[in-house]
């Protein structure tokens, strides 16, 4: 089985257990549960889940082990992206070629149905019926909370974002710099969280986990290269969202700031480096290896 296939088999695993999670009340309330699971069950690729499991494979996880954290990786991730979506940030009416979340129901649910989506996350990590011990979950809480955050998390990343569209960005810092901490926090924190948490729950030693570590943040930021391609010259039917939206409303990227070729090349040599990260997992990390090459070719 090759990586697309391995990761649509995945996906297609992971969406069947969803519905048990998303149980509909007959009451006032129900209208934003079902926000929720209509954002969720428009998952695209869960590519983060994937990595999640696959990293813990490494370290012998049993994935029945690790899908409640891939679940809950989910749930906060499609948070962000019903926020990020909304008129106030980034003001898009498409997400994976279906009306966002607040063009389907409102905003105000919206709103709501990211914020339940949020807590929930933190909910299903902190059930005693995961086959986790209380020392693991609360470290994978703590970790999603800093990644989710306000502190170098997605929240700061998300304001730097929109703070830098219409400021003087070079009184402060460079554009270079910028940019990397917006991928480092906005897209970045949650790949990390995504292999971290997979070393975690295997117990991997602090060598190990380092190593994960780096693959992690060297395909998470040639993931944003490869989205800021995307948005630039990707195909909108693929892509399923609006494109050339970075460019009309002046998003730094690394497009915008090093040119379509340059950005390629720095994409390139990123995924070259992240699997030079796994050397020591050896045959282990195959799949991790097979994903580095996915991530920095993939056209939507």
């Amino acid at each position: 089985m090759n990586i697309t296939e391995n990761i649509k088999s995945f996906a297609e695993k992971f969406n069947q257990g969803l519905d048990a999670y998303f149980p509909i009340p007959k009451t006032l309330d129900a209208r934003v549960i079902e926000a929720m699971k209509y954002s969720v069950k428009n998952g695209g690729k869960r590519l983060r889940p994937f990595m999640l499991c696959e990293t813990a494979k490494i370290f012998g996880v049993d994935e029945k082990v690790s899908l409640p954290i891939a679940y809950a990786l989910e749930m906060l991730h499609s948070y962000s992206l019903i926020h990020d979506d909304l008129p106030a940030m980034d003001n898009d009416d498409l997400r994976r070629g279906i009306p966002a979340c607040h063009k389907a129901f409102d905003e105000a649910t919206a709103i709501l149905a990211g914020d339940g989506l949020l807590t929930y996350a933190f909910g299903i990590i902190s059930s005693d019926s995961l086959q986790i011990s209380s020392q693991i979950r609360c470290r994978l809480i703590n970790m999603l909370s800093s990644a989710a955050g306000s502190f170098d998390g997605m929240v700061a990343g998300q304001m730097i974002d929109l703070a830098v569209e219409n400021s003087d960005i070079e009184k402060l810092e460079s554009k270079e710099a910028v940019i990397e901490r917006i991928e480092e926090m906005k897209t970045g924190r949650l790949l990390r969280y995504a292999c971290e948490a997979g070393a975690i729950l295997g117990g991997a030693n602090e060598k190990e986990r380092l190593a994960i570590v780096e693959y992690s943040r060297k395909i998470g930021r040639s993931f944003q290269i490869v989205d800021d391609i995307l948005d630039a010259v990707g195909d909108e039917k693929l892509v399923g969202k609006t494109l050339k939206k970075d460019k009309n409303q002046n998003k730094l990227t690394f497009v915008n700031l090093y040119g379509l070729d340059k950005a390629k090349e720095i994409s390139d040599n990123l995924i070259r480096e992240a699997k030079k990260s796994l050397e020591i997992f050896g045959a282990k990390a195959t799949v991790l290896l097979e994903l580095a090459d996915y991530m920095g070719t993939r056209k939507y």
